[in-house]
Parts: C-alpha cells; structure tokens; sequence
C-alpha cells in the first residue's frame, strides 16, 4: 500500500510537472506562422520558427541594407526596402529599390526599381484597397505600389523632409508620418492623396520624433522623442500634441496589446521595454531585455510580444499574460524591422543555411 501511494504521489507530481510546463509554453505552442527579422549589419532577413524559437533561414540581400519589412495577407510574399548606408538625415547612399520576396522558398522574386535614390524605408500593406505603401524619404511622400504588378501608381507628399515611419488608421483612411528632423507629423488622405495637416510635436533642433504607432481605437498616435526620454501622445481628432509621458530612458518603437489595455514601448538606450496603462499613460511596468530594443511586433494571437534587439542580435519573445521574456532568439547583427507571415516554417525548406 505504501509502494501504491509513493507511486501515485509521484504520478500526480510528474502530471503537475507538466501541466506547469504546458501552460508556460501554450503561448508559444499556439502560433502557426513565421517571424521575419531584418537584420542591417548582416544584410539578411532572418525566418523564424515561433514554436522553436530558432532561425530556420537567412536570406542574403546582397545590397546595403534592409531596415523594415512587410508581408501580403496571404502570407507568402515578403517586401523589403533597400534603405542606404546611413541613418536618417545622414549622408550616405540612397537606396533605390525593393526586394520582393517568396516565402515559402525563401527566394527574391522580383525588385521594384524607383528610378532614383528615394531611401525607400518603411513598407506597408493596405489591406483595404490591396495596395502597398512604402516611405521614400528623399521624394518626402509615401509612395503606392500595386502588389499584383508590382507597378508604382502614385506618391501622397507628407510635405516634410525625413518622413521615415509611419501607420495607418484601423479605419483606412488616414497614415501619419513621423517626420524626424522637422519634429512632426504629417496627417495623410489615402482617397485623395493628398497632406491634410502636419502637426508639431516639439521644437526642431531640440526633439527629434522617431516612430509611430496608434491606439486600437485610432484616437490617439504615439512617437518617442529620440532626444530627450518622454513619448509625444497626439490627439488624431483635434490633430494637436495632447501631453508628454516622461520616460526612464529615451524611446523608441511601439505597439498597443489587443485589448488596447497598454502600450509597449522600447527604451533603446537602457536596455527595457516599458509597459504603459493608456488609461492614465503611468508606465507600470519595465521588463529587461538585450541592448539597444528597436522595434515592438504584438504576434496575430495577441499571446506575444516580439522586440528585435539590435546590438545583441536577439529578438526578445515576451509572453504578454505573464510579462516576462520566455525565450531570446538569435537572430542577425543589427536586428531590426520585425513582420509576421502565416506562412508556417513547417512548409518551408528544411534549410537552416545562408542563401
């Protein structure tokens, strides 16, 4: 009898065991997809396993140098713009093109050309009209691309120099860009094509607005000061600086969780990702990841946060129920613009090589 009991308390221990160690990786285990890294340094886009928290691939460029990237609704084409050498504002080259990639064989398919040097940076897909959106900064305009043809339509001007991020309005109808010298943003009709307002956030000289993200709702618009440690919150109705949130360290990129609860926001400078109440902007929470965090992708299901890590070529999975890093993942040097494509690496080339 005791020999049944000992067996059994065993039994219920290893059951506990892993029910714990289902439940800390149900996150992770529920994604059916690929993570997509640009990594500037390497000049590689990395695919990542989300599941194994492994790269599967590295793509070579072979052109200096992928910041941002994008993927179709589908899932199976990747879009990687060929931003320069330098950062923004900076002399440098001025890329021209691109890259247009098949993900599920990891191969560059195509290239758009722009005709001249554009430093096209961002790429976004508007899934509402089915067009692409790319920000060529030199042009100061957001140009559109008709992903079937892959042909250029038309250019919106942000009327300022540097717009180097921006994103659209849940509802379609507006973009707004981050204009970094100029200190502003630009507000942008996708029917018309054309610069609605460009509002000011801070003093040129002094702030420097780097990234853009918006609050589920599309109420309010948030950019870092790459300046000074605070992040600018702007109200998108009265299209006004509505207050600053001061920072323990100088932000970065952003994203809003699902349930529009809180913002995550990367402090580059000191290595924390910090996590805003949008119901009153008090930061509650800072989660210590690698140096120098870029970038912020909240993954499809809503379980996880992913922040490329640039320094450390890392990029740091956070599980959003518990708050904390449950995985770092290798990645390129210099990891930077994030994408998520449902295509799943399970379909893919078994290749964990370098193309």
């Amino acid at each position: 009898m005791k020999i049944l009991l000992f067996t059994v308390r065993v039994l219920s221990s290893s059951i506990a065991i892993a029910i714990i160690s289902t439940a800390s990786l149900s996150a992770f285990a529920q994604s059916s997809g690929t993570l997509l890294v640009a990594n500037q340094t390497d000049r590689t886009l990395s695919f990542i396993d989300p599941v194994t928290a492994k790269q599967t691939f590295a793509l070579q460029e072979d052109r200096i140098t992928g910041h941002e990237v994008t993927t179709s609704p589908d899932g199976r084409t990747a879009y990687l713009p060929i931003y320069g050498d330098a950062g923004v504002g900076r002399p440098g080259t001025d890329g021209h093109e691109m890259l247009v990639i098949d993900v599920p064989t990891h191969k560059i398919t195509a290239t758009v050309d722009f005709g001249h040097g554009v430093r096209p940076h961002l790429p976004v897909y508007d899934t509402q009209r089915n067009l692409l959106y790319v920000s060529t900064e030199l042009d100061e305009a957001i140009t559109v691309i008709d992903p079937k043809t892959l042909k250029i339509l038309y250019k919106i001007p942000t009327g300022a120099a540097q717009s180097h991020m921006f994103a659209l309005s849940h509802d379609g109808r507006f973009a707004y860009t981050t204009n970094v010298g100029p200190a502003s943003v630009s507000v942008l009709d996708l029917d018309t094509h054309k610069t609605l307002a460009i509002i000011p956030v801070g003093e040129p000289g002094t702030t420097r607005v780097q990234r853009i993200s918006l609050s589920n709702d599309d109420k309010l618009l948030f950019t870092s000061d790459w300046n000074n440690p605070r992040l600018a919150v702007v109200d998108t109705t009265t299209r006004k600086l509505q207050t600053w949130i001061p920072l323990p360290g100088t932000g970065y990129g952003s994203a809003s969780t699902h349930d529009g609860r809180y913002l995550i926001l990367c402090l580059s400078k000191i290595a924390k990702v910090a996590v805003i109440d949008l119901s009153n902007f008090s930061i509650v929470r800072t989660i210590d990841v690698p140096s120098q965090p870029q970038e912020v992708l909240v993954r499809p299901d809503g379980l996880v946060a992913y922040v490329s890590c640039n320094k450390d070529h890392k990029v740091a999975a956070i599980d959003l129920k518990t708050w904390k890093v449950e995985s770092l993942i290798d990645a390129g040097n210099d990891a930077d613009g994030l994408a998520w494509s449902t295509w799943s690496n399970a379909s893919s080339p078994k290749s964990a090589g370098t193309h």
